[in-house]
């Protein structure tokens, strides 16, 4: 998706691939009627679509035309629970404290803090914790003898809610990404 969540940033790259105004295709789905989403996607990717842009624009066609669900870091952690958006907050206090220069926002509807264009960390909120994302080489694998105490997968960890923020983790991982980008 776009950077700005509109969805109809994507029809030009869609009407110079397919030849045909962003109507044609509006159109096309229109004939399908109530069909359900998947029909509408099936339709455009039998077309040649990638599943990015068939979703666009049926997304954008049934009324959705932006990703976004929150215009700003506030309004994201108002509307999760308490607890959820206090931790999320201490987190991020932890990091930007010590890297002042880092710019919280909220991308791909999740709280994320980035240098310029670069995204170096961004946390996800589940029922039962949170999940940090940290971004770049490995981070993981770099520092999997101090996450070992976490759940980890390939590019995140999950932290309990009752978490006592590390900052020192947090801070050697954030400073391992903007090594890479610095």
């Amino acid at each position: 998706m776009t950077s700005s969540g509109e969805r109809s940033q994507h029809f030009p790259a869609i009407e110079k691939k397919h030849g045909k105004p962003m109507s044609h295709w509006f159109g096309q789905l229109a004939k399908l009627g109530d069909a359900k989403y998947v029909d509408q996607l099936e339709l455009l990717q039998q077309q040649g679509f990638s599943r990015a842009h068939a979703n666009a624009v049926v997304m954008h066609h049934r009324g959705s035309t932006t990703t976004r669900r929150h215009d700003s870091v506030d309004e994201l952690l108002e509307s999760l629970p308490a607890e959820h958006a206090d931790l999320i907050r201490r987190i991020f206090a932890a990091i930007t404290k010590k890297h002042p220069k880092l710019e919280l926002v909220v991308a791909w509807n999740q709280p994320m803090l980035k240098l310029g264009k670069e995204y170096v960390i961004g946390v996800s909120a589940s029922k039962n914790h949170l999940t940090i994302g940290p971004w770049g080489d490995e981070p993981m694998t770099v520092f999997a003898a101090e996450l070992a105490d976490y759940e980890t997968n390939k590019k995140t960890f999950k932290v309990p809610l009752d978490w006592k923020v590390d900052a020192n983790l947090l801070n050697r991982i954030v400073r391992h990404r903007l090594d890479e980008i610095t």
